[in-house]
């Protein structure tokens, strides 16, 4: 897809805000850490990979600061934005993943010219955009050939190019199947309460003319009684050492339907979305955001005023419900202990 998500640009970052498509592509751009951490509560950035490389820019942009004034403050400083991201958004894991390499950087570089370490920071947030794209393209190159000619696939939330640095995880496994000549179409759940599925991947499929068709939440087992679904493949936000699978509010319901219809359901995540740490997804915390996400659409109330509200932004798929997850570093089917760990072994391993 020709958008940019984010990119470094004239020592600022620059991000579309996602928010306020379909309807508009807005570019904003951010010059401190606290903006940046700002655009990823607010969910002017999402998607665990996009997020994670939004951090790692704003923390750059921390090091540009503390340089400053002869970087008498640099540590100080640098610390305070690692806290403040860090308290952003508590499931993706790839958030705490770019935080860690971004801090492990400059604390191998201590005591050297803080312009130095700055300069450091700067190059290895633009290095890990341009990883991410990369790993994208090697997960989808595997997650292509358990796609079929002539499938219909479902996908839940977005996990494309607007959810990473570009091409995406689940949308990057669709775009190598149509790279690879084969014939498609998706169904993509409108994904409430935000609607990322209806404004963002119907939005980026459409962009790049794979046909695709809009549903809301509630039809997905309908249409995969009917025949109508082949295949289902999302991103994650956190998997477990395990294979449990953290993503977007919906998810779980969507794997227990593909199960009771004998539908492959698949995810696509790089290895730094997966938390070795993690044992099991009863370990992953799922974020609560604001009950105005469900209270209210676009700004208008849907809802009586003053009516309690749950409104957690992910839930957990538990690993016997998924066949195969898809990494950069080869296919983990079915997920759990071993098969995840051996994704690890090859990624160490020298090509």
């Amino acid at each position: 897809m020709g958008v940019k998500t984010i990119e470094w640009r004239d020592g600022a970052v620059v991000m579309i805000d996602q928010r306020r498509l379909p309807a508009e592509e807005i570019y904003n751009t951010y010059i401190d850490c606290e903006e940046v951490a700002q655009a990823i509560e607010q969910m002017v950035i999402r998607g665990a990979p996009a997020i994670g490389i939004a951090a790692a820019m704003g923390l750059a942009l921390a090091a540009n600061q503390g340089a400053e004034g002869l970087g008498r403050e640099f540590g100080a400083i640098f610390s305070r934005a690692c806290e403040r991201l860090a308290r952003t958004r508590p499931t993706a894991v790839n958030l705490f993943w770019a935080i860690e390499r971004m801090k492990k950087l400059a604390a191998g570089m201590a005591g050297e010219d803080p312009e130095r370490i700055a300069a450091a920071c700067r190059r290895e947030a633009r290095k890990m955009l341009e990883e991410d794209i990369a790993i994208n393209r090697k997960m989808g190159q595997y997650g292509a050939a358990y796609l079929e000619d002539g499938d219909t696939v479902l996908t839940h939330c977005n996990a494309g190019a607007l959810a990473t640095g570009g091409y995406g995880t689940a949308l990057g496994v669709i775009r190598a199947v149509v790279e690879a000549g084969k014939k498609i179409q998706v169904i993509a759940d409108e994904t409430r309460p935000f609607l990322q599925g209806a404004r963002l991947t119907a939005w980026e499929l459409m962009q790049d003319n794979i046909p695709v068709t809009l549903i809301s939440d509630n039809m997905a087992g309908h249409f995969m009684k009917l025949g109508r679904i082949q295949k289902v493949i999302t991103g994650a936000d956190r998997v477990a050492k395990n294979g449990d699978a953290a993503n977007k509010i919906g998810t779980y319901s969507v794997a227990v339907l593909a199960q009771r219809h004998h539908i492959p359901f698949f995810i696509a995540a790089p290895l730094s979305t997966i938390d070795l740490n993690c044992p099991s997804g009863d370990q992953i915390p799922i974020e609560e955001r604001d009950p105005k996400e469900v209270t209210h659409v676009f700004g208008v109330p849907v809802a009586p005023a003053g009516v309690n509200v749950l409104n957690p932004a992910f839930d957990v798929t538990p690993a016997e419900l998924i066949q195969a997850l898809f990494t950069e570093a080869g296919v983990a089917e079915p997920p759990n202990v071993d098969t995840i760990a051996s994704l690890f072994q090859k990624k160490d391993q020298p090509e």
